[in-house]
């Protein structure tokens, strides 16, 4: 592994904001921008439906579009941060968001509304996660990941605050208004934020700022690029069951014969677990290699869809194991690749692993649907638990790499 004293993250400059305030601002960004994107339509579209007419399939369609759109942007939001830092990309997300959602709350066709969403995709790629781990890692160099854990912290809250928020605002303003007072909080909060509180010029050598070659391009020795295209079918897969699960879980509890309340009060099991997970990671993280953490989170996400498709009795423990890993899971995948690659390349391959996890999160909802019509929810479940056990063993490759010190 690269231990290059090159690769040590300095003290941040005299002026710059303080990390507790950098990891704090970019939280409540974090909770804004999912609540206003990606959890939109989850209590919006049903409402859009109804009021005008289109299919709800199509309303739902918007959000993929929007994950394809954020996709396919991603590497170049990578180098953008890499050169620039995350400030101006983040306050540009802001923009975008806020963008996306006005042309929402005016769009009376169709098309209208996939070019707002298409809008809205380009601010979740330059925005969400990936970005932001990016962001982090690009201020804090090694120290980055315990940040990248706090972050996720924060971002397990997006739907438990923009859920409830959303509903209650549909319910004062119609979804109209709700779409025009998250471009407002955008505006007037996030990209104030992040212009203010997001370091000017991230605090790391120029050396750091490209890649090992110093051209920039976050270049990868042929031992490296095996590391990393392994790490990227992890994340593919890993999109794909996430995606795959939060869209068709309660109708696969419900195909176990269990009630659509009880389904729902199950499924709620989830969230907690994630963040109680996290909660783990932050207080035992410093003590093990990023790479444990990814062993745990696939092992946990296979074990748990296991269970659920071999029919185990308690499905709340299956939904529990579940939870845990899938938390843990977005802390590997933001400070694995830093581990493993050093930050001086880390915002331009955090852009690269972005693109085919969104792209696949795009893709499997629709592809879960057409299973589940075809195959009822035993189709889907078998899908899940096989995308899991193909992770398991990626990410055992990916251990005898790290032990054979392939990588980095």
């Amino acid at each position: 592994m690269n231990h290059a004293s090159a690769d040590a993250s300095p003290a941040a400059p005299l002026g710059e904001p303080r990390r507790p305030v950098v990891i704090t601002a970019l939280g409540l960004t974090q909770i804004l921008a999912w609540g206003s994107s990606y959890y939109l339509p989850a209590v919006l579209a049903k409402p859009i439906a109804a009021d005008t007419g289109w299919p709800l399939s199509l309303v739902i369609g918007g959000l993929s579009l929007g994950l394809l759109a954020g996709g396919l942007v991603s590497p170049a939001v990578g180098r953008a941060i890499d050169r620039t830092g995350g400030r101006p990309v983040l306050a540009a997300s802001s923009v975008l968001i806020a963008a996306g959602q006005a042309l929402l709350a005016i769009s009376h066709s169709l098309p209208v509304y996939f070019a707002a969403w298409l809008l809205l995709g380009l601010g979740m790629g330059a925005g969400l996660y990936d970005a932001a781990f990016a962001t982090l890692g690009r201020i804090y160099g090694r120290e980055a990941r315990s940040a990248i854990t706090t972050l996720t912290l924060w971002g397990g809250f997006a739907s438990t605050v923009c859920w409830p928020l959303s509903a209650f605002l549909v319910g004062e303003l119609g979804w109209r208004g709700a779409c025009l007072v998250y471009a407002g909080i955008q505006l007037l909060f996030s990209l104030p934020v992040h212009l203010l509180l997001m370091p000017k010029t991230p605090p790391q050598a120029p050396a750091l700022h490209s890649g090992a070659t110093g051209d920039g391009t976050g270049r990868l020795s042929a031992s490296e690029m095996r590391a990393f295209l392994v790490l990227a079918a992890m994340v593919t897969i890993g999109g794909a069951i996430g995606a795959l699960f939060s869209t068709h879980l309660l109708l696969i509890l419900q195909g176990r014969g269990l009630e659509l309340g009880a389904a729902v009060a199950l499924g709620a099991l989830v969230g907690p677990s994630q963040v109680g997970a996290r909660v783990v990671e932050a207080a035992f993280g410093k003590r093990y290699h990023p790479i444990w953490t990814a062993t745990a989170a696939v092992v946990l996400v296979a074990v748990g869809l296991g269970f659920l498709l071999f029919g185990f009795p308690i499905v709340a423990v299956a939904l529990i194991l579940y939870g845990g890993g899938n938390g843990i899971w977005s802390i590997g995948r933001g400070s694995l690749p830093l581990a493993l690659f050093g930050p001086s390349r880390y915002p331009v391959l955090m852009g690269r692993l972005a693109m085919p996890g969104l792209l696949a999160q795009a893709i499997a909802p629709s592809l879960g649907g057409f299973l589940m019509e075809r195959g009822g929810p035993d189709a889907a479940t078998a899908l899940l638990a096989g995308l899991a056990a193909v992770n398991v063993v990626l990410v055992v490759v990916l251990w005898a790499a790290y032990r054979n010190g392939d990588p980095a």
